[in-house]
């Protein structure tokens, strides 16, 4: 991948996140809510007070530092539990929303491939 291509790449990543992490804390996008099994979940996790804070606080960070690229390889790895974890809800609970959860997951494999050699000592 040339620099240009990881550049957008890590900037749409990067806003993604930032967008999606506002809306957990601000509530400016409407969203149509899970229905069945996916709204037992959701709703098991908004009476937390906790989750959904936090994880829009995380993703603000982890967007910011994406697109300053600053701490990118650590911020990669901070987001691949989350990104797996979006596109798992989405797979099993709520299919429809399943497209930008792939979008995220690819975009985040992306970045890891391209900062793989800061990851090599990890696994010697």
């Amino acid at each position: 991948m040339n620099s240009s291509f990881t550049l957008l790449v890590r900037i749409v990543l990067g806003l993604i996140l930032i967008i999606f992490g506002s809306n957990k804390l601000l509530h400016f996008i409407p969203i149509q809510p899970p229905v069945g099994p996916a709204a037992h979940f959701m709703s098991s996790l908004n009476a937390t007070g906790y989750i959904f804070p936090l994880l829009g606080l995380l993703e603000i960070f982890i967007g910011l530092m994406l697109l300053f690229k600053k701490w990118v390889p650590f911020v990669l790895t901070l987001l691949v539990p989350i990104s797996i974890n979006i596109l798992l809800f989405h797979l099993f609970l709520d299919i429809p929303g399943v497209v930008m959860a792939l979008l995220i997951v690819t975009l985040n494999t992306m970045l890891v491939y391209k900062n793989w050699r800061q990851y090599k000592t990890l696994f010697v």
